[in-house]
């Protein structure tokens, strides 16, 4: 996994950041989401580093990333400062100007960078996610079911912490399980980087408080950013999976950015690990 490529790690502020990189071309910045790690990218990266420059990192907290403790106000492990990271890393590589995908939770933190830093991203793509505020603005009943890991993560500590901690390969497993497409698996060794992953107590919490952010100041972020009717000015790509979402993401993406083109899969969720050849190509095809 990840032959040719090279681990590094970088200090930015309190944290350390934990990242694969290789390839040639221009640098196209690759962010995991939850309950994941960079192995997530692990059959796509080949493809594309025949065209780009890969910088994968684990974001921080998470995989082999170490990261501070909570917070009060989940400063910490908002998307706002996770981006932060990204830039300094980007930076420290020597690259002013990227490509930048982002899935789940990654694609969260994928968005924040861009508005906060448009001069920087030149493409987006987010892949099978909306923006936070819309994802809870949308919430019914049936979608607290279906996304019960929203609240119940948002939970104040100990609660989440206490109960995942009982047994995190089984609250692991039974989220891939959950997620994953018909029929679809992932493959042995990368689960056995995430299970290697949750079964650390840091790594729990920095999750845990990534989803607390979420329900609340990253929250108020996007609502800022809405009031303002900031948008993100670079063409965005739109991947989902229909599978995983009830309906076409492009109207709610038109009303964060004037260029959004999407595609649907049909798979599961994690469509870098089930569909990795029309995936890369897809993305391939939009960054370049």
């Amino acid at each position: 996994m990840f032959e040719n490529f090279q681990q590094k790690f970088i200090e930015v502020g309190d944290a350390k950041i934990n990242l694969k990189t290789g390839g040639q071309g221009p640098a196209l910045l690759l962010l995991h989401g939850f309950p994941q790690s960079h192995v997530h990218w692990h059959l796509v990266a080949p493809i594309l580093a025949e065209k780009f420059t890969l910088v994968m990192p684990d974001l921080r907290g998470y995989g082999d990333s170490i990261g501070p403790g909570s917070d009060p106000e989940h400063q910490n492990y908002c998307k706002r400062t996770m981006a932060n990271d990204m830039i300094e890393v980007m930076q420290q590589l020597g690259y002013q100007e990227f490509r930048l995908a982002g899935h789940d939770r990654g694609a969260r933190v994928a968005y924040r960078l861009t508005l906060d830093h448009p001069q920087r991203v030149t493409h987006l793509a987010s892949i099978d996610v909306i923006p936070t505020i819309d994802v809870w603005e949308a919430m019914d009943w049936s979608a607290a079911i279906s996304a019960f890991h929203w609240p119940f993560l948002a939970q104040p500590a100990p609660v989440p912490e206490r109960m995942i901690g009982a047994d995190p390969e089984f609250f692991l497993n039974h989220l891939l399980e959950r997620w994953v497409g018909d029929g679809r698996s992932l493959t042995e060794s990368a689960v056995a980087e995430y299970s290697r992953h949750i079964r650390k107590p840091s790594v729990v919490e920095a999750m845990i408080e990534d989803y607390r952010a979420g329900a609340t100041i990253d929250l108020l972020h996007d609502q800022q950013d809405r009031d303002a009717n900031r948008k993100i000015d670079c063409p965005v790509f739109v991947p989902w999976a229909n599978q995983y979402m009830s309906r076409s993401l492009l109207p709610v993406w038109q009303r964060w950015a004037d260029d959004v083109t999407e595609l649907q899969f049909d798979c599961g969720h994690f469509i870098a690990e089930e569909e990795p050849e029309v995936c890369a190509e897809a993305l391939i095809q939009f960054f370049s």
